[in-house]
């Protein structure tokens, strides 16, 4: 497997995709190296909640970021999908966040403020307003706070239709290919994978939780990302579903249009472990149930697993290399890779192509983890 291109994408999740995407709309030739097909990593058991006030509420400036992606949305979905002729599921049908007790109205309430500070419209309701809302939440729900710009988008049907779209500007995707090493060769950068090695002008790393696993000529101190396991869960609702993203202490719940239930997910640092686990499914289950009491009679149709790569300060990384020239960095996503693929394709084609700088990579540069 021996081929040169001018942009070489390691990664073909969310990320990945969407930045392959975009170098090849803007009219690069592009290839993307990953060992499995589109989609199939931590992507699969993603349930694609675009909820920036929410997932960020407590670390604003990767808050920031997420709501500037969010606004991108419509015209991010509406271009994938025109230009892969596939239809991809998103819905912009709000968030609500519930408390069950005393103390955690006092903190919705607390984030409400917050909110109304920053200028972000989001409703405080009363128990009673809440249940008028969502039917089926529990009799013990004490209150909610509802947003109404959040929403969710089918993460699976987003990665494969940009995977077809990329294709349809040009681009390959190389499947059943690990990348082991970055290496320069002249002017060009060698990519060894197990199957041979493909040469490229430049190389985005967007592996996700194996960004640090590739070995970079020069670069001493790996980028710092660590995987993180999250365990999701599909069922089938029978009746009436829910109108909106549920969002509780311990789950979130995602209603489809086709009566699935998704229940994400769990947070374990488990290392590469990708399987799922009684105890990951038990504690989903519990959670949602207290949320929803009618959940223990949907049927259960599935559990996946996918690992989520955390940086250390649970911004993402995006940014050029200081140290091997040609490379630049796309990973660290953690919890947000779905949220923030659409700003990061643009960051990334701004800078390789343009040689446009966005200030906001200064919050995302990988320097501030040493010398990458």
């Amino acid at each position: 497997m021996d081929s040169t291109t001018d942009i070489v994408v390691i990664g073909a999740g969310i990320v990945g995709c969407a930045v392959a995407y975009e170098l090849a709309r803007r009219g690069a030739s592009v290839q993307v190296v990953d060992d499995r097909p589109a989609g199939m990593g931590a992507t699969q058991a993603s349930a694609g909640v675009l909820a920036p006030y929410i997932e960020a509420r407590h670390h604003w400036p990767l808050a920031a970021l997420a709501a500037l992606s969010l606004e991108q949305y419509d015209t991010f979905v509406a271009d994938v999908s025109s230009a892969s002729g596939m239809d991809v599921t998103y819905r912009r049908t709000g968030t609500l966040d519930v408390a069950l007790d005393a103390d955690a109205m006092n903190g919705l309430e607390a984030a409400a403020l917050d909110l109304a500070r920053r200028g972000v419209v989001a409703e405080l309701l009363d128990a009673r307003a809440v249940r008028h809302e969502e039917p089926h939440l529990t009799g013990d729900v004490a209150g909610g706070l509802f947003i109404s710009t959040h929403g969710f988008v089918a993460a699976g049907e987003l990665t494969r239709a940009l995977a077809t779209a990329a294709r349809r500007h040009g681009a390959q995707i190389v499947e059943h290919s690990r990348v082991k090493r970055i290496s320069r060769v002249g002017d060009d950068l060698a990519i060894e994978t197990a199957r041979g090695s493909l040469t490229g002008n430049r190389v985005v790393l967007a592996a996700g939780s194996w960004s640090g696993q590739i070995d970079i000529e020069g670069v001493s101190a790996r980028v710092p990302i660590r995987p993180v396991r999250g365990q999701l869960l599909q069922l089938a609702w029978k009746g009436p579903t829910l109108r909106r993203v549920i969002w509780g202490a311990r789950c979130y719940l995602v209603p489809w249009d086709d009566g699935t239930l998704l229940v994400g997910a769990t947070v374990e640092d488990t290392g590469f472990d990708e399987r799922t686990t009684v105890a990951g499914v038990r504690c989903l289950i519990e959670a949602a149930s207290e949320l929803v009491p009618d959940v223990s009679a949907a049927n259960f149709t599935s559990a996946k697993a996918g690992l989520r790569p955390a940086s250390g300060d649970d911004l993402p990384v995006i940014g050029a290399s200081s140290v091997l020239p040609g490379v630049m960095y796309a990973t660290g996503h953690y919890r947000n890779g779905i949220l923030l693929a659409p700003l990061t394709a643009h960051l990334v084609a701004d800078a390789m192509l343009e040689n446009v700088m966005d200030p906001m990579l200064e919050l995302t540069r990988p320097q501030r983890f040493g010398e990458l």
